[in-house]
């Protein structure tokens, strides 16, 4: 008996502890060039593809822009509410998440993406990349 209870505490820990180490969640984002607090992002998981929205952004004269500087559908549409990370999945290999891609939508650029949960998932390292060409941030697990 103590085994099984061993074992299914283990098992628990190990479901929790993989859990947080996913981008799934809410995400503080950071502005990479000024270091500054920009926005909430939620990302989800449906059929093993990750997508996140803009849930909020903190600077208060910025709460009703748009993306007047996208080119696709997403042509001034409010950023609040906007899907703008896409398509990414588990590398399972290599233990971060791509395949998929992140809009910017202060310039409108759409780049390809990786994300690595870092601390045990408290932090995500956000790379966007076009060609070698990078930009990383730091986001920060809200829950």
């Amino acid at each position: 008996m103590k085994k099984i209870l061993a074992t299914l505490a283990l098992t628990v820990t190990a479901a929790a502890a993989w859990a947080q180490a996913s981008p799934v969640g809410l995400w503080k984002t950071i502005d990479d060039e000024t270091k500054n607090e920009k926005s909430l992002v939620r990302i989800a998981e449906s059929g093993g593809v990750l997508s996140g929205k803009v849930e909020k952004i903190f600077d208060p004269a910025k709460q009703d822009s748009t993306c007047d500087k996208c080119s696709d559908a997403r042509k001034d549409q409010k950023v609040i509410g906007m899907t703008i990370v896409e398509g990414v999945k588990k590398n399972a290999d290599e233990g971060y998440w791509d395949g998929g891609s992140i809009l910017d939508p202060n310039n409108g650029k759409v780049y390809k993406v990786r994300m690595t949960p870092k601390d045990g998932g408290k932090t995500l390292e956000v790379r966007g990349f076009i060609a070698f060409l990078y930009r990383n941030q730091t986001w920060i697990r809200v829950e």
